[in-house]
């Protein structure tokens, strides 16, 4: 059964009109004290540009950590990883454990980057290049990866929201969408990384304690048994001898295993250098205390996936694939039509959970999307804005960092409204692919590779950034396949899903036949930078061996 079938059979309201007014009410009385809080918070922040980029590196590592494992847990994960899961079973499963392995990767380079002095993709291409090319590269790449993220977020948050007020028609997810963005840009305009990190850790326990209970509230209609509940989501899935075995997933048209491979490759590698993850590592007051919020971080993640994979199996034993698609194709509406079913219509627990529920979604969107937005506007304007040829002082650094933010969430904002009715799966893919092949190799050899150098770094970046692009438009998830972005038509003669296969090799291929091939030596001395970052200290004249830390 496929879930255009699903979807032909209406929608379902699984809330209720007699319980729909008291949670949307409680839900905006929320907004408006989380939106009064971020502002006090906001005002509290220093007006430079350290303050605001990086909190003047003042967090703890715990707090640091707890924020960090908020920025993991984004609407993307919370709701896209939880349908796929609950709609796909197995290969849902799969995917959500690709949440929690990227910190394992950053826990590798946390002290590095931290270390480095460096906060931005632009300071970290400027390791081991001079002038003004890397930080353009840094600067395109950035947009390159938060603007598909922000749309899509957007994209969740209009779809959640129009589910909860009753209604899941187009233009009810466009106008929610058109709310709930310009919500969250008033915050993302005046937001610096302390206020945020301060909701991340907020949002941490709520999240957690909130989806265990609505996990233990499922469990309780099977008894207690797990084995009840695991058995009832195989039952009410789309393809009951499937659910349990790989092979489920439908947005792997062809190539399975190196679809597969492809795909999880990508998500490992590109979810580890996000460059608002870059930012929050910078914020560290060490590299040793990096490496610590990173372990608080994985712990708390960790804790976050299992719960994520118990109400996904939940969702689908509780609902059932026809009700979950009916609201949504892709199952993001699952964890709130969840929370509604799991006590008695008639009862106030209900009203509560519910409103919970939907008042985690409202807080993983608004802190996701400022985290994103923020990360493009710093990049805008500490890489581009404050390295022009005039002299650019503090206020007009920070005035450009707010211009920046209402920009990039604008354009991301039209572009959700925009996109509301079509499949936006290629934005994932593209996004995420783009940060593990323009990202991961450059730094992988800026860190390691005594003769990178300016051209490797450029050649590496631009080339995995045009086949990024190419590959994703002629890849099955653009046309070709029921969930493409054009379905009718076929020109995609790419068999993958994600570029991430051919474009991380091309990209560590290009870095080292550019730096092979440059006329010139390495601009930067290779012993200082490793002894920085090994040691966290600026080398001078006659830098000791870095072999020896």
């Amino acid at each position: 059964m496929t879930l255009n079938i699903i979807l032909s059979s209406g929608a379902i309201d699984s809330i209720g009109s007699t319980v729909r007014r008291p949670v949307i009410i409680a839900f905006f009385v929320f907004i408006g004290v989380s939106l009064l809080w971020l502002f006090a918070l906001a005002t509290a922040e220093k007006d430079t540009p350290e303050g605001l980029y990086i909190a003047d590196r003042t967090l703890s590592p715990v707090l640091n950590g707890f924020a960090m494992a908020g920025e993991q847990i984004s609407v993307v994960t919370l709701l896209t990883v939880s349908g796929g899961i609950a709609l796909f079973g197995y290969d849902g499963f799969t995917y959500s454990l690709d949440v929690l392995i990227p910190l394992g990767v950053l826990l590798l380079l946390a002290q590095k980057i931290r270390n480095s002095g460096r906060y931005t993709l632009g300071d970290l291409f400027s390791l081991r290049a001079s002038g003004s090319g890397p930080r353009i590269a840094a600067a395109i790449v950035t947009l390159a990866i938060t603007i598909p993220l922000l749309i899509i977020q957007l994209r969740a948050a209009g779809i959640s929201t129009a589910f909860l007020i009753g209604t899941s028609t187009y233009g009810a997810q466009v106008a929610c969408t058109i709310l709930m963005g310009c919500l969250v840009a008033c915050f993302a305009a005046i937001a610096g990384l302390r206020g945020n990190g301060f909701m991340h850790i907020a949002k941490v326990p709520i999240t957690l304690v909130t989806l265990a209970v609505i996990a233990l509230f499922a469990l309780r209609k099977f008894a207690w048994d797990p084995g009840s509940l695991l058995s009832a989501a195989v039952g009410q899935s789309m393809a009951p001898n499937q659910y349990l075995r790989p092979g489920l997933w439908p947005y792997t048209a062809s190539l399975g295993s190196f679809n597969t491979l492809s795909n999880h490759l990508v998500f490992i590698l590109g979810t580890a250098v996000m460059p608002h993850l870059i930012l929050r590592i910078g914020a560290s007051r060490s590299g040793r205390t990096a490496r610590r919020s990173m372990s608080v971080a994985t712990a708390l993640v960790g804790v976050f996936v299992l719960l994520l994979i118990a109400v996904g199996f939940a969702s689908a034993a509780v609902l059932g694939a026809r009700a979950i698609g009916a609201v949504d194709a892709t199952g993001q509406s699952s964890p709130i039509q969840l929370a509604s079913a799991v006590l008695g219509s008639g009862s106030t627990g209900r009203v509560v959970l519910i409103t919970v529920m939907a008042c985690v979604v409202f807080l993983t969107v608004l802190t996701g999307v400022t985290s994103v937005t923020f990360a493009a506007a710093v990049s805008l304007a500490h890489d581009i804005f404050a390295q022009g040829k005039s002299h650019r002082g503090d206020t007009e650094e920070v005035q450009a960092l707010r211009l920046a933010a209402i920009a990039v969430c604008a354009v991301g904002l039209s572009l959700a409204a925009a996109v509301q009715r079509y499949p936006t799966e290629f934005l994932v893919a593209f996004s995420i692919s783009v940060a593990a092949s323009c990202v991961f190799p450059p730094l992988i050899y800026s860190f390691f590779w005594r003769r990178f150098n300016s051209r490797g770094l450029l050649w590496s970046v631009y080339s995995a950034l045009i086949l990024c692009t190419v590959l994703t438009v002629f890849s099955p998830i653009v046309s070709g396949s029921e969930f493409a972005l054009w379905p009718d038509a076929s020109f995609d003669w790419y068999p993958f899903q994600t570029p991430g296969l051919v474009s991380v090799p091309a990209a560590f291929a290009f870095g080292w036949l550019g730096s092979i091939t440059s006329p010139r030596h390495p601009e930067i001395n290779f012993n200082d930078m490793q002894y920085e970052i090994l040691t966290g200290q600026t080398a001078g004249f006659n830098a000791p061996d870095p072999q020896r830390y």
